[in-house]
């Protein structure tokens, strides 16, 4: 009975280590793993330190820009295209024809970027505050914007014909801005899947999109000698429901249901990344995904951490959804939100003024976030012990319109005056006070909670420090003129000391009275159109 049970659990420890192991393990082959502190395991990585100049940084701008942005009909247009009744497909179908004729893969060379001038955009984004800055190296479109060695469907063979990973790069290094570099294409293989439906009604019902499509159809049309399965990698069967919109987002995680990538697939992401990392040398890498590329199916994830790592110890590499031992390895990033708390690791929250890609429809009906609600969630982000990202949509050929330049002319104003209580600080004993605060709201999946800095006024306030200072940041300057800070009130334990006066930035000195009820400061009239920073002594 003993030596049965012992094989029993014998047998279950075997099954257990096998479900471990990577279904598709990267071989290496042409792009091998740097070797040095770092191994792909868990254990290994959680020696990576984020380093402080991340903790300082705390404000970045992201370039999210790729041939996405050619029809402004919004963000995932390259799968949206191939749904039918969608916007992206009506538009698509009005402006440039049927997908079963004209699918992303001719919209490509449509992406010019005839005015895209990166020096200047660079400088201007610098000059608005922005300590590190990243761009798209590629996006779930499968199109690499650089002289990729691994994927001929490149902004160097098509498109602008230039290597934009390298002119951003050159850019920043000018500037002295830590260079970023994101990567989406391992999610193409799902991404793409619409392209091999058809439509269901019209004239067109029953004729296939062009997912299907093979080097061989490419006889005599521009795209002869380029194969399309390159680009789209759809010769696979749909992932379960493959019909239903929606399925993507919960087999995001390679779980329920989702068509598992080939091993071609797999290690043609990992030779594409290793190649950008070996030729731009980024200082921060960031995938949009559950925990690392191809989590829990492959090991190619893993070993590309560990390649930046030993590459790059001051690196820092960003992923989703991650549990606290992952955080210990890896820079958590929240996609458009933040957590209710102070969160001892430093992390990221990404979010865009509009879209992701540059919409037209957004524009049109001045959908663009303001410069306050920006920077209330900044403010709340760096209160937290978080970094913001921020992605300013270009128009297809490289430049951003006069909304998004207002915006940035607001956004420099206040950082200009306010940025002390932003870069370099940390999180003080709480992070902040009033109704949002004590909502706590609860994060959707990655993120997904901005919505909660629309709703904040006057009486929601964040605090952050330096070894000298204390920031107190109310979250809109009162119709009255009157702040009260309740954690600060006479006899709080958190500033013992007694507090007289405040510092206005930007103003001055202003007197302050604690009572029972909170500091009690008045501000003078509103000097701009964003918030007051009050700066205490410690």
């Amino acid at each position: 009975m003993k030596q049965a049970l012992a094989t029993i659990a014998l047998l279950s420890c075997l099954s257990f280590v096998q479900a471990q192991l990577p279904q598709i393990p990267v071989t290496e082959a042409h792009e091998p793993m740097a070797k040095g502190k770092y191994q792909p395991t868990w254990q290994s990585l959680q020696q990576h330190v984020t380093p402080e100049w991340f903790r300082n940084a705390k404000f970045g701008i992201w370039a999210h820009w790729g041939p996405q942005c050619v029809e402004g009909s919004g963000d995932w247009m390259a799968r949206g295209m191939y749904q039918e009744g969608s916007h992206a497909y009506k538009h698509h179908v009005e402006h440039y024809g049927h997908p079963s004729e004209v699918g992303f893969k001719d919209i490509l060379p449509l992406f010019k970027a005839e005015h895209w001038n990166p020096s200047e955009l660079v400088a201007r984004y610098k000059r608005v505050g922005a300590q590190y800055f990243f761009v798209l190296a590629n996006h779930h479109d499968n199109f690499d914007l650089w002289d990729s060695q691994y994927q001929p469907w490149n902004s160097k063979n098509i498109g602008p014909k230039r290597d934009v990973l390298a002119e951003w790069e050159a850019a920043a290094r000018k500037e002295g801005l830590p260079f970023g570099l994101s990567f989406h294409a391992d999610h193409a293989w799902m991404f793409y899947e619409p392209s091999q439906r058809y439509d269901l009604n019209g004239p067109k019902a029953g004729v296939y999109y062009d997912g299907h499509l093979t080097k061989a159809d490419g006889k005599g049309k521009w795209w002869e000698g380029l194969d399309p399965q390159q680009l789209y990698a759809q010769q696979h069967p749909m992932s379960e429901r493959g019909w239903w919109n929606g399925a993507i987002h919960k087999q995001w995680d390679w779980t329920h249901g989702a068509s598992l990538p080939s091993q071609q697939f797999v290690e043609n992401f990992y030779d594409r990344t290793l190649d950008a990392i070996n030729r731009y040398h980024p200082d921060l890498c960031y995938f949009d995904v559950t925990v690392l590329p191809f989590h829990g199916i492959s090991d190619a994830g893993m070993k590309i951490a560990a390649h930046l790592y030993n590459t790059n110890e001051q690196s820092v590499l960003f992923g989703k959804i991650l549990d606290e031992e992952q955080r210990k390895a890896i820079t958590w990033d929240v996609e458009r939100g933040a957590p209710s708390f102070i969160v001892d690791q430093p992390w990221q929250t990404c979010t865009c003024i509009g879209g992701w890609h540059y919409n037209t429809g957004i524009y049109e009906r001045n959908g663009y976030k303001t410069a306050l609600t920006v920077v209330r969630q900044l403010v709340d982000v760096v209160s937290k012990n978080g970094c913001l990202l921020l992605n300013i949509p270009l128009r297809a050929d490289g430049t951003y319109d006069e909304k998004e330049a207002l915006f940035l002319d607001e956004l420099e104003a206040w950082m200009k005056v306010n940025g002390e209580s932003i870069f370099g600080t940390r999180p003080w004993q709480v992070f902040g006070e009033g109704p949002i605060a004590d909502a706590k709201i609860k994060m959707n999946d990655q993120g997904f909670n901005d919505g909660q800095y629309g709703k904040m006024d006057g009486r929601d306030i964040r605090f952050n420090q330096t070894k000298k200072y204390l920031y107190v940041t109310p979250m809109a300057w009162p119709e009255d003129g009157r702040v009260v800070v309740k954690t600060l009130a006479k006899g709080n334990t958190y500033l013992k000391k007694r507090i007289s006066h405040v510092h206005l930035l930007g103003y001055g000195k202003l007197k302050a009275q604690q009572t029972a009820e909170g500091l009690e400061v008045v501000l003078p009239k509103p000097m701009n159109a964003v918030v007051p920073v009050l700066r205490i002594s410690k």
